[in-house]
């Protein structure tokens, strides 16, 4: 695999994420913010955190793989959730989170006051690194 995930042992263990990601080989890839849309470019489950995240997060992968990389090639990701409520990113989180399973590449949680689409409350970007052929 072409992505090295840093943990570090001068830094708090207990975080459910590696500090930092590097890139062996191969080429990046820079994903644009995934929404929670349909295939007629509606958003998903008004309202809905978890439903909205877990459709951003299926874009994602497409997005990913139609750009020659796989969920375990993603160096870092961010994910912006509009909301104050902090227990709105936790359930945003905990979808990325299970999403990723045990490849915990570094990421940022943002809360945020707006998003691009009417009802949006999710969206995620990442970076991957693509392998070598």
């Amino acid at each position: 695999m072409a992505v090295h995930l840093v943990r570090s042992t001068r830094l708090f263990p207990g975080v459910p994420y590696a500090y930092a990601a590097r890139a062996s080989q191969g080429s990046l890839v820079f994903t644009a913010g995934a929404c929670p849309l349909d295939e007629q470019g509606l958003v998903v489950a008004p309202g809905d955190v978890s439903a909205q995240t877990r459709q951003a997060l299926r874009n994602l992968r497409i997005a990913l793989d139609e750009s020659g990389a796989a969920i375990g090639d993603v160096l870092k990701t961010t994910v912006y959730v509009a909301s104050g409520d902090r227990g709105d990113l936790v359930t945003a989180w905990d979808e990325v989170a299970g999403f990723f399973g045990g490849h915990d590449a570094p990421s940022t949680l943002l809360g945020v006051a707006v998003l691009g689409y009417p009802g949006q409350l999710v969206e995620i970007e990442a970076v991957a690194v693509t392998p070598l052929r």
